[in-house]
């Protein structure tokens, strides 16, 4: 893992304070303008060009009807981003992100995605464990070898999206064996499960923690998770082995983030939050991760379109940071911090 470069966050905070404008004034955007200082170890950020890395996988607990569409809607979807005919495709050519599909595992392979399959799907976790424990660990070290390849793309910031019908019913179940607490709390009605639907799904969630209980966060990942948070966790773990600002999606994207961080503590320094999903998990994952997500809409589309609508976020913030709208330049007294006088 890369060790951050705090001279040059210090020197990304010292540029804000120079900006003519109130202090601390854009909120969270400052500090994160300065964390990308940090990792890429420049004051001068750069955050273009960028990707987002969409990882695709089927899952066997579809079979429990934990989901309302079928499990060949995955490989429908992930071909239509291959394609760039995708929800993702058309947010992230108007944030001038190229996107890129990733077969961690789809029961149909997809032309013209990247090929990183594991299987033709996971197994049904509520009979055993999804994958096995070297298919876990080759699924992260794709995900890690791909964002090297990526920066030798000369990519300089990366989300993680996924598509993966069911994927939601293990994210649920990675939370409950990540930060405990009530299969209930953790479990959520993902594309919109009915009633009947949320039952069968949170009946299949603690029949696959009781039937694998897993032991840690590698464990649970190889019993529990998905080919595509596999290959999502090892993208994370990539982003600190690389230097290489990596911007977290939703529910799934975080649970995958937080696979990353009990592997590898510290990997949540290259992490930059996007936007809490509606899903329950959504809000401790971030808490246990500490980040603070900047977008609150009530998102829940996947595919990493969460991630990517941080990137004219932070455009906007950066044409600030970067400009010559500065108190030397407008021959103004700067701001100073304020204490109330006794």
């Amino acid at each position: 893992m890369q060790k951050l470069d705090e001279s040059a966050r210090q020197a990304a905070l010292r540029r804000w304070d120079a900006v003519a404008k109130p202090l601390r004034s854009l909120g969270a955007f400052e500090p994160m303008i300065a964390q990308i200082a940090a990792i890429q170890g420049a004051a001068d950020v750069r955050l273009s060009p960028r990707c987002v890395l969409t990882f695709c996988g089927d899952h066997g607990v579809v079979a429990q009807g934990v989901s309302q569409s079928g499990s060949e809607v995955t490989a429908k979807v992930a071909k239509a981003v291959a394609d760039g005919e995708s929800n993702i495709n058309l947010m992230a050519a108007a944030a001038q992100a190229d996107v890129f599909a990733v077969d961690m595992g789809m029961a149909e392979r997809v032309p013209g995605a990247i090929d990183r399959r594991l299987g033709a799907g996971t197994a049904d976790m509520t009979q055993g464990p999804a994958m096995t424990r070297q298919q876990a660990m080759k699924g992260l070290q794709a995900g890690r070898d791909l964002v090297g390849q990526m920066k030798e793309k000369g990519y300089r910031m990366i989300a993680v999206g996924e598509m993966g019908i069911g994927n939601t019913t293990a994210a649920a179940a990675l939370a409950c064996a990540l930060l405990g607490g009530k299969v209930e709390k953790w479990t959520g009605r993902g594309a919109g499960l009915s009633d009947a639907g949320l039952q069968r799904k949170r009946e299949a969630v603690g029949q696959a923690l009781r039937v694998n209980e897993p032991t840690d966060a590698l464990d649970a990942l190889a019993k529990l998770g998905g080919f595509e948070i596999a290959g999502m966790a090892g993208a994370f773990l990539g982003g600190a082995e690389h230097g290489v600002p990596m911007v977290v999606d939703g529910v799934i994207s975080a649970v995958a983030a937080l696979i990353a961080e009990c592997i590898q503590p510290g990997t949540r320094q290259f992490l930059l939050p996007s936007h809490e999903s509606r899903e329950p998990a959504s809000a401790d994952l971030m808490k246990a991760l500490e980040l603070r997500p900047v977008i609150d809409a009530g998102l829940a589309l996947g595919e990493g379109t969460g991630a990517v609508m941080l990137f004219p976020l932070l455009d906007m913030a950066q044409r600030v940071y970067s400009g010559n709208h500065t108190f030397d330049q407008l021959k103004m007294e700067a701001y100073t911090p304020q204490e109330d006088k006794p």
